[in-house]
């Protein structure tokens, strides 16, 4: 008996582990970043090698509307959350200079989400 609810102890944990892990995207390379991100609404976001950025019809907040704006840009790997691209505000209609978090999914598509608990609030992937 006892070794049944080990083996069942054994599965749930590795099944909890596999969920857990399909959930993680893979490494990202900085240095593979820059490049032309667009989605079917219009919206383009430019990462330059040089660490400046333009995003023009993007929407980076919940009922928000599509702006534009510019800046520099940094990769950032905190460990123990989501990487993401720090965008620096520097010109454009956000009404504020500051910066943005721009969230890495895969080397390949990068999303703005204003509320960690809430949805993506817009999608953009790598033209070309």
């Amino acid at each position: 008996m006892r070794k049944r609810a080990d083996a069942r102890w054994f599965f749930a944990v590795l099944a909890a582990a596999a969920v857990f892990v399909s959930g993680c995207s893979g490494p990202v390379d900085p240095d593979e970043l820059p490049g032309v991100y667009r989605n079917d609404d219009g919206g383009q976001l430019e990462l330059s090698a040089d660490g400046t950025f333009s995003a023009t019809r993007v929407t980076t907040r919940d009922g928000g509307d599509p702006v534009d704006f510019s800046g520099s840009w940094d990769y950032e790997d905190p460990g123990t959350s989501s990487d993401f691209v720090y965008l620096g505000v520097e010109d454009g209609g956000l009404g504020k200079i500051g910066g943005i978090q721009l969230y890495v999914d895969d080397q390949d598509t990068l999303y703005f989400q204003s509320d960690p608990d809430g949805s993506v609030t817009q999608e953009l992937d790598r033209v070309g």
